[in-house]
Formats: C-alpha cells, sequence, structure tokens
C-alpha cells in the first residue's frame, strides 16, 4: 500500500473572547492510493474539520490550524507539507490534486447558474483546455456518474434536480480534473436509502477506475461498511480507535465504537429499545473515558430483544382493539397549471385512493421514497391539506366534515411533529414561551404559574432540564430541539402523534436516544403513532405495523417482522436491500471481490 495523504499529529483550534475549543486535537493516519479511508463519528467529533484542515479550507478567524503536518506524497516520490506551501500553490492542489463533496449540494451548486457552466468553469480552471474541450469533459462526466439526458442536464439549473441528481452533479464536479484524493464530507445522509444505495455504488465504480483514493465521513458505521477499507472513530477531536474495516466492526475495542455499532437500528431482531452510547462508556468532568460495561455489541442487543412470544402477543392485543384512527379511499389530488392564464391542465395524484386504520397505542409506520405522498397522507389526516376525497374518521369523528372551530377543538387530540425541529421553532420565543403558548392558545391552565409549572414536566419527561426553559432554538443541538418539539406536542395530552421524518437529519446516536423516547413515552402515555420515514430500519424498530407508499399508493402492509421476512411486493424488497446493514457478511463478500471486479 503506498501512502498518498500523511497526517501527522493535526490540532485545529476555533477561538473566541470567552475560550479556546480545539476541534482536531493531536490526530495522525494515512490515505493509501486506491483505498477508501472511512472517517466516523457523531457531529462535534471533529470529523468534517480533519477534511477542511486537509484541504486548508478552515476559516480564519475563528478558526486556524496551530499544529501537526499534511504530508502530500508525489507521483515521482517527493513530499510535500500543505501547510507550509502559499495559498496560490495550494489552489493548484485543490480541484486538481484533491477534491471534495460536501454534504449539502444545493448549498454548494450556484442558483443562478447551469450545472454544465458549473463544472465547465472547474475544468478551465485548473486544465489548458478550449471551451469545446471543457464542453465535452463535462458530457463525458455526467454520463460516468450516470445522470439521464445529460445534454438535458448541462443546461439545467440545481433547482430542476432532484437530490440525489444534484450529488451527481457534485461529484462529477470533483471528479472533473481526475483527483488523486477524493473527500466526500456526509455525501448521502440527507438522501432516501435507495438514492443513497446508487450513489455509494457510484463512489465504489469511480474509485476502481481511476484508482483514486478516497476518505468517507459518515455519522453511519451502516454506511461505513459498504464502503470503507480502513475506519478511523473520532470522539471530541481526538481518534479512539483505527483499523481495517473488519477490525473495527468484528472486534471493537474502545466503549466509543462499540456504542456507535449497537445503536444503529436492526433489521434482523425487534427491540424494546435501543442502544446508546451512553450504555458502553461514562465519562468523567476532567474527559477521561472508561467501560461501563464489557458486554459485546452482541450481547447487549440480546438483552434487549423482544421474544418471539412477546411479539404475537402485543400483536393479537392491538389487533382486538377498534381503530382509533379509520381512512378510507383517501385521495389528494394537486392541480398543475399552464398557460397564460394558468389553466388546469391536470393533476398530479399525490395520494391516490389509500385505506388503513390505526389502533389506539399502536405505532403505524409509513415508508417510501421522497415524493411517494407519506407526507401528504399525514398532513391530509390532520387537513394540513385538504383531502380531495376519501374519509377520514377520528375518534367516532368525521374529521372532513368538522368546521373550523370544531377542528381547533380536535387538534388538541392529534398534533404533528416535523422533520426540521429548527424551522419549526420560533426562533424569537424561548423554549418555555413556545410550550407556553400552547397552553395559552388552547386554554389549558388556570394562570401562567400552572402552565409554566406543565412545562417543566414536559421538558423533564423528555430529559431536558429547568433551566433549558428559558433558552431559546439556536442554543441547542439537533437532537435537544427535537426533544422540545416533542415537548410541545405533548403539552396539549393527545392521542395521536404523526412523526413526519422526525429523525431522519439526526446522527444516528441521537437518532436512538429520540426513538427510545418516542417508545417510552408511548407507553407511558397510551399514545399512537403515525411514524414516516424513507428508512425502512428505523420504521421497522419503532412500528407496530408498516405500510409501503409508492406512487401515492400503498403497495403492502403488514406486521414489521412480517414484511421484512417475507415482502410481496418487488418496491418493498428495493427499500429493505438499500439498508446499508453493516454486517460481517457484507463486508467479508466486498473484501472477496477481486480488483476492478
Amino acid at each position: 500500500m503506498q501512502p498518498l495523504l500523511e497526517v501527522r499529529n493535526l490540532v485545529t483550534e476555533f477561538r473566541s473572547d470567552v475560550y479556546d475549543v480545539k476541534a482536531v486535537n493531536n490526530v495522525s493516519f494515512t490515505v493509501h492510493k486506491g483505498r477508501t479511508l472511512g472517517i466516523v463519528g457523531e457531529s462535534g467529533s471533529g470529523k468534517s474539520v480533519t477534511s477542511l484542515s486537509a484541504m486548508r479550507l478552515i476559516p480564519s478567524p475563528p478558526g486556524r490550524i496551530t499544529g501537526g503536518e499534511i504530508i502530500f506524497h508525489e507521483a515521482d516520490g517527493t513530499t510535500t507539507d500543505l501547510l507550509k506551501i502559499s495559498e496560490e500553490q495550494m489552489r493548484s492542489y485543490r480541484g486538481n490534486r484533491l477534491a471534495m463533496i460536501f454534504q449539502e449540494p444545493m448549498t454548494s451548486l450556484n442558483p443562478v447558474f447551469t450545472c454544465g457552466d458549473q463544472i465547465i468553469e472547474a475544468i478551465k480552471l485548473h486544465q489548458k483546455v478550449s471551451v469545446e474541450e471543457a464542453r465535452s469533459r463535462t458530457l463525458q462526466l455526467l454520463n460516468e456518474v450516470k445522470l439521464p439526458r445529460p445534454e438535458q442536464m448541462m443546461t439545467s439549473y440545481p433547482h430542476q434536480l432532484s437530490g440525489g441528481q444534484k450529488q451527481r452533479v457534485m461529484i462529477a464536479m470533483a471528479m472533473s480534473c481526475n483527483p488523486d484524493l477524493l473527500i466526500a464530507d456526509e455525501p448521502t445522509t440527507a438522501l432516501d436509502v435507495t438514492v443513497q444505495a446508487t450513489i455509494l455504488d457510484l463512489m465504489r465504480q469511480l474509485q476502481r477506475e481511476h484508482n483514486m483514493a478516497m476518505m468517507f465521513i459518515t455519522h453511519d458505521l451502516g454506511v461505513i461498511a459498504e464502503i470503507a477499507d480502513d475506519v478511523i472513530v473520532m470522539y471530541k477531536g481526538r481518534i479512539v480507535e483505527q483499523g481495517p474495516v473488519l477490525q473495527i466492526f468484528e472486534n471493537p475495542q474502545h466503549p466509543y465504537t462499540k456504542g456507535l455499532l449497537a445503536c444503529r437500528p436492526r433489521l434482523d431482531r425487534k427491540l424494546k429499545i435501543l442502544p446508546t452510547v451512553r450504555d458502553f462508556m461514562e465519562e468523567s468532568e476532567s474527559g477521561e473515558i472508561t467501560a461501563r460495561t464489557r458486554e459485546s455489541v452482541d450481547e447487549r442487543i440480546d438483552e434487549v430483544s423482544f421474544s418471539a412470544t412477546e411479539i404475537t402477543q402485543r400483536n393479537a392485543r392491538l389487533a382486538a382493539e377498534a381503530p382509533l384512527l379509520d381512512v378510507k379511499n383517501l385521495e389528494v389530488h394537486f392541480p398543475i397549471k399552464s398557460g397564460f392564464f394558468g389553466r388546469t391542465s391536470g393533476v398530479v395524484k399525490a395520494v391516490d385512493d389509500i385505506t388503513f386504520s390505526v389502533k389506539p397505542g399502536e405505532t403505524l409506520g409509513l415508508v417510501g421514497e421522497s415524493g411517494c405522498g407519506k407526507t401528504t397522507t399525514g398532513r391530509a389526516v390532520l387537513r394540513l391539506v385538504e383531502p380531495t376525497g376519501g374519509q377520514v374518521m377520528f375518534d367516532g369523528k368525521d374529521v372532513r366534515a368538522l368546521g373550523a372551530s370544531d377542528l381547533k377543538k380536535m387538534r388538541r387530540d392529534f398534533q404533528i411533529i416535523f422533520q426540521d425541529p429548527y424551522s419549526s421553532l420560533n426562533p424569537r420565543l424561548s423554549v418555555g414561551s413556545a410550550i407556553m403558548e400552547v397552553l395559552t392558545v388552547h386554554g389549558i391552565g388556570d394562570n401562567e404559574k400552572e402552565r409554566k409549572e406543565h412545562v417543566m414536566y414536559l421538558l423533564d419527561k423528555v430529559n431536558l432540564l429547568p433551566r433549558h426553559f428559558s433558552n431559546y432554538p439556536h442554543e441547542f443541538s439537533g437532537g435537544q430541539r427535537q426533544r422540545i418539539c416533542i415537548a410541545r406536542a405533548l403539552a396539549l395530552k393527545p392521542k395521536l402523534l404523526i412523526c413526519d421524518e422526525s429523525v431522519s437529519a439526526l446522527d444516528v446516536s441521537v437518532q436512538a436516544q429520540v426513538l427510545n423516547l418516542l417508545v417510552s413515552l408511548r407507553d407511558e402515555f397510551k399514545l399512537t403513532y403515525i411514524f414516516i420515514s424513507h428508512d425502512l430500519s428505523v420504521v421497522k424498530f419503532i412500528s407496530d405495523r408498516i405500510a409501503v407508499m409508492n406512487a401515492g399508493k400503498i403497495v403492502e402492509m403488514n406486521t414489521s417482522n412480517e414484511l421484512y421476512e417475507a415482502p410481496h411486493d418487488p418496491y418493498t424488497r428495493k427499500l429493505i436491500d438499500a439498508i446499508p446493514t453493516g454486517t460481517l457478511e457484507v463486508i467479508r463478500s466486498r473484501m472477496s471481490l477481486p480488483a476492478g471486479a
């Protein structure tokens, strides 16, 4: 194995008037030619700052690299310390020798230029070619990343493409100058599992064809198992474990690594709760980490698994209940407007004649790719989107027949938790005020003191502290903000909660904590859930039954275990096959493939 990039004792700091933070603290690793190094850890672990440091893209101020070396091995055997060359020299490396794909393609692409123009610009910047040669190379790249209709994509703007297509454009741009090292920073986090699978396949294929080195950054060890040869695990700016991917998965040594492996939802088991990182490690005030348990990941999974008898008994109990929500032949159609006068030329059938019911205390999972109609279904049930047809019966009442006043009263009984907690909260209201506002609007509590006591009770239930009452949304992490949204939804003591992609933007470790919270609240408050997600592994963990949606229709519905074990519809099988499982069998199978396969 030939080294391409060596990082030695790297230190990157961010300084403020109050305190200094070592985001990367004495980190050392090597990226080899033709191999993929996976960097994994939670948000704030320093993995993205490490990659930005390698590209010398740390914003200064407040950040700066204060120590270490980043050694690039040239083809002729000489070496260059990227931290000691001028900014002008570094620009010749960026994009040309080192390329980077960022997490959010929409913010990485310029909205006022076509996708083709942006790739052509990158080629002309680093290579002495004519416009026609750059254009020809761009078409070749768009074909190489398997974008449909490359000529049309050349003239398309970023907003006209799907998330997966925009990410392919970013990959094409990164590959435009045949870089020696491609750095991919969370390139699949915001994508559906099926789109994620195609992007991972594409990146593996491009690496083999170009014998390129890769640094692949993610919080999900399941994704790491699909693509990495070597792995480093980061926690609070330090590397806590590193080694070949099979070694890390087969015999993890550090308790933090064990926690990351354990907290991923499983497809082969039905778990009562998800293990978390804190089950395996504890940290002292001085930052010293010790193992909380000597258990292996498999032993912990065995402890929290449902038995077959427990699953059968719960399913039988729920089946005997009368439905709390009964949806029949629900339709939501959106008109297509065209022409100068905006005449209706057709309709989009976002929800097309679907029927389902949900029992009290049950969790029904709605799963499918983006655009399948699952979110529109959830909103139509609450009449946040007006249905075009069908019937929605909730607790014996026809929701579609309710007037505005009666609908407002009924909204106390059903609430929704949205995907993005930050945009769901008013940035000008403190957490306490945001939750108290709900109580005031619905006339709950006799006075301010009583309402505040109820808010404190809710914050405690979602594992937040009393002092958080006066804090504002920007002062919390993503997982904490989602807990605030859950507390606000619980304020009215609802019977039904619709969770719309409520954990898809979270790290797997934080996701595990929020999912466990939802399960405990469901059991304590006798809640009923509709859980909407594109990730079948998450849906399988929390759901009793799963409805699979495609093109506005429910194509299959069954109990969570039976749906996974014996899917009937090819679309369901496609969703299951796209999930990165992170099993040893997958890693061994990938490692046994011959070079170029």
